[in-house]
């Protein structure tokens, strides 16, 4: 049984307080700010509770019952609830009324969703996990929704050219981080149509988009959602959705002979990794497991590529990649960035100053070339490619593995499962925050296959990477002026 006080603050709004009654035991107390209520509902007393205990007390008692958000370990989110109760009715009905006008305030929780959900990523659970776990705590918080169940490939991003974006608060994407980027896709091209601008001009400045993007996990990796929310859990996500969170994000943007292919927020992967997904995008019929499968074949090929990579050190930023603590909401890195790269556009605008002092050139042969917008952490790998990656400071991180044994390499691999350094490892991986980045192959290679998050590109023999900001959301995604080149000799 439950004692339940309720206090009004002139600054914060309504907390609650929850004692847990017990005797001859000391009492815990609940404390819950207004911006982490759900929602408000009078409930309805049956007359079995209204027999027992102290609500027997009472001729005709009245109760509301306030959902929340609570807060357990490794970031794992859930619904709870607590009831209050009185004897007066105009009491009951007053709390119910001051609370639901504390919410109404909180106006960056979203209204009206649009929600698009692949029944076929993962472990093709999306639309059970959608109708039992997030679509009750939607209803419950008051959200309308518009379902889209995708049928066919790029069926979300043709879909967002076409609907009415303006009367949705924001998009909701069920399932892996193929479904976020098609949804990604969508929205950044559907606000570049409509405001004219041309996403095959790698220098345009592209139109921020308010419109939220929401994930909920439902794919094999979810590494967008793990390395953004902590956890790959849909009920803490869509937590997070309806209380109205927002994480910011660095985008890249690819392009070819000066024609548009795709954005990116994870993974640009050359070499090992574009290995590896070129060949499992053939094999999508075994889920999850086409990566191991993949990834074993892939890494028993050796396959290496040679060449000459020539960067640009990230001057902007703060901060180190060999830095110990990680991104996090509110970062103070992401935001210093952020002001002093802006300082630098006011000055220069979007070009690159090539001057050749500044750049750094390595010739090698190489396994696996990688630029992270993120850490890229995912279940099977909790601390990423590189931990220190940060999600919204204008910057990437360069990881350059040589070639090496096959022991050796493998021992790289293996450390992305653990808690050691990912790069520090003898026989010569690298690892740079960079601003732009060339990579080229000799004339006689044949090209390889570049991994964008989880697309896949054919690679022309040179590559030409800028880093900067974008001021884009997780859960609010605005525009992406990170450019990333592939330009063919």
């Amino acid at each position: 049984m439950y004692d339940c006080i309720m206090y009004r603050n002139n600054h914060s709004g309504a907390v609650l307080r929850r004692t847990c009654v017990k005797p001859c035991v000391h009492t815990d107390n609940c404390f819950v700010p207004t911006s982490e209520i759900i929602a408000v509902e009078e409930t309805e007393l049956n007359k079995k509770r209204h027999s027992t205990g102290k609500w027997q007390k009472m001729a005709k008692p009245h109760a509301f019952t306030v959902y929340y958000v609570k807060k357990a370990r490794n970031h794992r989110w859930r619904c709870r609830d607590v009831t209050f109760w009185c004897a007066d009715e105009y009491l009951c009905n007053q709390w119910i009324q001051a609370l639901k006008e504390l919410l109404e305030m909180q106006k960056c929780r979203p209204k009206q969703l649009l929600v698009y959900i692949n029944p076929y990523g993962g472990k093709r659970q999306g639309k059970r996990i959608y109708e039992q776990k997030v679509a009750p705590l939607f209803s419950l918080a008051s959200i309308s929704t518009d379902v889209i169940v995708t049928e066919h490939a790029n069926h979300a991003k043709d879909n967002l050219f076409e609907v009415n974006i303006n009367k949705y608060d924001g998009v909701v994407c069920v399932g892996g981080d193929g479904m976020f980027s098609e949804v990604m896709h969508g929205l950044i091209g559907r606000m570049q149509k409509d405001s004219g601008i041309d996403q095959n001009n790698p220098k345009a400045p592209l139109v921020q988009c308010n419109i939220r993007i929401g994930i909920i996990p439902a794919g094999s990796t979810d590494c967008v959602c793990y390395s953004t929310v902590g956890i790959s859990d849909p009920v803490t996500s869509a937590l997070h959705i309806i209380i109205g969170d927002c994480q910011p994000l660095d985008v890249s943007s690819v392009h070819h002979n000066n024609t548009f292919l795709k954005y990116a927020v994870s993974l640009l992967g050359y070499g090992f990794y574009g290995d590896v997904l070129k060949d499992s995008e053939k094999k999508r019929w075994m889920g999850p497991m086409r990566y191991d499968y993949s990834g074993v074949k892939t890494f028993l090929s050796h396959h290496y590529y040679e060449g000459t990579i020539s960067f640009q050190p990230a001057k902007h930023t703060l901060g180190s990649p060999r830095d110990k603590d990680s991104c996090r909401t509110g970062c103070y890195v992401c935001k210093e960035s952020e002001q002093q790269l802006a300082e630098q556009r006011k000055k220069c605008g979007f070009k690159h100053e090539e001057d050749e002092e500044e750049w750094k050139v390595i010739k090698g042969k190489f396994l696996a070339i990688n630029v992270v917008n993120m850490s890229c952490a995912c279940p099977r790998s909790p601390k990423g490619l590189s931990p220190a990656a940060h999600l919204a400071d204008g910057s990437a991180d360069l990881i350059l593995v040589r070639k090496c044994s096959r022991f050796d390499f493998l021992r790289y691999l293996v450390r992305h499962t653990n808690q050691h350094d990912q790069v520090c490892i003898p026989f010569g991986s690298e690892l740079s925050r960079i601003s732009f980045k060339v990579f080229n192959l000799p004339s006689t290679r044949t090209p390889g296959f570049f991994s964008v998050g989880l697309l896949s590109i054919l690679l022309a023999p040179s590559l030409y990477i800028y880093s900067g900001l974008a001021l884009s959301w997780v859960q609010n995604l605005a525009f992406a002026p990170v450019k990333l080149h592939i330009v063919g000799d």
